[in-house]
């Protein structure tokens, strides 16, 4: 499985520096026409090289996080494929139109220029546009509403994936802080994929500090379980940088707070990745599940199994929403619920796709979020199962 999905990667990058190039041979195209046949072929060649470097060096490992740069090679020629598109259709808008346009007119140079002024602001709009919305994360508010005792509103907090690392550290938690205090949240919950990996960059730039002001500001702090990039071989330094910035981790465990007097149940599970990890329902054994109980789980591979037990609200992530168009759409195709809010069975089901991001700062077709969750339930009279 490992080999085919290492050839998968290499096949695309090959067909996405074979569109790359094609892209920009008529981009510059006003400008080869005045130059010697080799200058194409150095045109396509530079495309390859680049790709074929890049791809050794992530295959290689010799530098730290080379994989960012191959996959920051694969956006750029994505963009340049996206752009393309987006100037046929733009081309085959004029060639619809052609008929009533002045036939003793050559329009044609002037298209030519126009279409390639188009292309060049639509790539750099792409580029800007996929920044803004990796870096400036959204609230999507929501009100659930349970067939359990639980009086008094509970105002949750939602952000998974937040990848800490160095293109994505202490001014994104100092954000966070601000965002879930101005909408008066009494917990955060991080279902997994906390850190980018490691914590060298956790520890490097003191994002400790700013993280436990964080989960200090809050009435019952932060819980949080952990991703598969947190147990590629440095869980334990993850799990001790978490705890000692005052986050609770559930790691296969569950624990219960006390809101107001009422009850509510708190489970927590290692992502799959670690294949030993508990059973759901050995999990459940364990509460006391007529009171609330809100599940962290950070894949949404098991939403349809939980949707039959008496979990009352998961939280989720991974998926990323696909993170760049046209993965979206993949993400929503593999995944029962692979982005969004959706009642399944017994229970109420989110997925994030994350507060940030992996291997680079872009996003298209997603876009960085924070869920905000009014959490309630009945009365000692009440007996509805409703959303507001």
């Amino acid at each position: 499985m490992r080999y085919a999905f290492i050839l998968t990667i290499i096949v695309l990058l090959e067909l996405f520096s074979t569109g790359a190039a094609l892209s920009l041979q008529w981009w510059l195209q006003p400008w080869l026409t005045s130059q010697p046949a080799s200058a194409t072929i150095a045109v396509w060649m530079a495309v390859f090289v680049i790709t074929n470097f890049l791809l050794l060096l992530s295959v290689t490992k010799l530098f730290a996080n080379s994989y960012r740069w191959i996959s920051g090679w694969m956006l750029v020629m994505h963009f340049m494929m996206l752009t393309a598109l987006s100037t046929s259709l733009l081309y085959g808008g004029y060639w619809l139109l052609t008929p009533l346009l002045d036939s003793t007119i050559d329009y044609s140079e002037v298209v030519a220029i126009g279409l390639r002024i188009f292309a060049l602001m639509f790539f750099v709009a792409l580029f800007v546009y996929a920044l803004y919305s990796a870096y400036m994360p959204i609230v999507r508010e929501l009100s659930i509403h349970i067939n359990k005792p639980l009086t008094n509103p509970l105002r949750i907090a939602v952000a998974s994936d937040l990848h800490l690392g160095r293109l994505f550290g202490n001014k994104a938690i100092k954000q966070l802080q601000t965002m879930v205090n101005k909408h008066q949240a009494d917990i955060l919950l991080m279902p997994g994929d906390i850190m980018d990996d490691n914590v060298q960059a956790f520890s490097t730039y003191h994002m400790a500090d700013n993280l436990a002001k964080l989960v200090s500001s809050l009435p019952y702090g932060s819980y949080a379980t952990l991703g598969n990039h947190d147990l590629y071989g440095h869980e334990q330094p993850i799990s001790d940088s978490l705890r000692e910035a005052g986050v609770q981790l559930l790691n296969d465990e569950v624990t219960s707070l006390t809101h107001k007097g009422e009850a509510i149940w708190l489970m927590g599970r290692f992502d799959n990745h670690k294949r030993q990890r508990v059973a759901t329902t050995d999990l459940l054994a364990q509460v006391d599940s007529t009171k609330p109980v809100i599940l962290l789980d950070h894949r949404p591979s098991d939403i349809m199994e939980h949707s039959q037990l008496p979990v009352d609200l998961q939280v989720s992530g991974h998926t990323h929403n696909g993170q760049i168009f046209p993965a979206n759409f993949i993400v929503s195709a593999i995944n029962r619920l692979g982005y969004g809010y959706e009642v399944i069975g017994n229970g109420h089901f989110v997925v994030s796709s994350g507060y940030g991001f992996w291997g680079i700062p872009f996003r298209l077709g997603s876009r960085s979020e924070v869920w905000i969750i009014t959490f309630t339930g009945n009365t000692a009279n009440k007996n509805t199962d409703d959303i507001i």
